[in-house]
């Protein structure tokens, strides 16, 4: 099984950037599809982008496209989340998560991964 440790988050001003990574500290990553949910305080998490074994097909939500873009380095065993013009509504902990089938589009959930990492902290703060 891939284990999974996201990192990269804090807290960040509005309009400020931060990139989050997640890696396998056991296993790889090279032959599953990627995706990043967030789940904010009181709320079920929500699926944000996803990216296929490859990194040739990406999908990202409206919500977040234009602004967080993802990618992977399959060599570094590395998935990433670029996130720009951060707003507070952003503000949750977030997830990578892996699957050998790729979910591309607004219906993805929890459901279509299987194996998840533990969370980073995102605050968006002023």
């Amino acid at each position: 099984q891939v284990q999974l440790v996201e990192s990269g988050g804090g807290l960040v001003e509005p309009g400020g950037s931060l990139k989050l990574s997640c890696v396998a500290s056991e296993g790889t990553i090279r032959n599953y599809a990627m995706g990043w949910f967030r789940q904010a305080p009181g709320k079920e998490r929500d699926f944000l982008a996803s990216i296929n074994w490859n990194g040739i097909k990406e999908y990202h939500i409206p919500a977040v496209g234009g602004r967080f873009t993802i990618s992977r380095d399959n060599a570094k065993n590395t998935l990433y989340l670029q996130m720009n013009s951060l707003k507070l509504e952003d503000t949750a902990v977030y997830y990578c998560a892996g699957d050998r089938d790729h979910c591309a589009g607004y219906g993805c959930s929890t459901r279509d991964f299987t194996f998840w990492g533990q969370g980073t902290q995102v605050t968006v703060s002023s």
